[in-house]
């Protein structure tokens, strides 16, 4: 069977599109990566993908931003500062969360 390719960003944000719920799912995997190489630009590539998805004009007004800046903010070299990610991550009807990491003791 013959499938037509197409890049990655595309599929991702059709299945964001079909499912919607999966976004906080996939960024939680995203943050949970930010350490890894290639993590921070893994975040913002989800980040983008999920505001794509629904829509960006949409998620720039619920931040209460330009969406020129959103789209910079989360462009592959952006690098927003921690309010304006609380402001996507809100105008796409998420938010941050933080849990303890597992941490081996050592032995005393």
């Amino acid at each position: 069977m013959n499938r037509p390719h197409r890049p990655h960003d595309e599929a991702v944000i059709e299945l964001l599109k079909e499912d919607p719920e999966l976004a906080d799912e996939y960024l939680s995997a995203s943050l949970a990566a930010i350490d890894e190489p290639g993590g921070r630009e893994g975040l913002l590539a989800a980040l983008r993908q999920v505001a794509a998805a629904q829509g960006m004009a949409e998620v720039a007004e619920r931040a209460g931003m330009q969406r020129e800046s959103l789209y910079r903010a989360l462009s592959p070299r952006g690098n927003p500062t921690l309010k304006t990610l609380l402001a996507v991550l809100s105008g796409a009807g998420l938010r941050l969360a933080v849990e303890k990491t597992r941490r081996e003791t050592a032995a005393a």
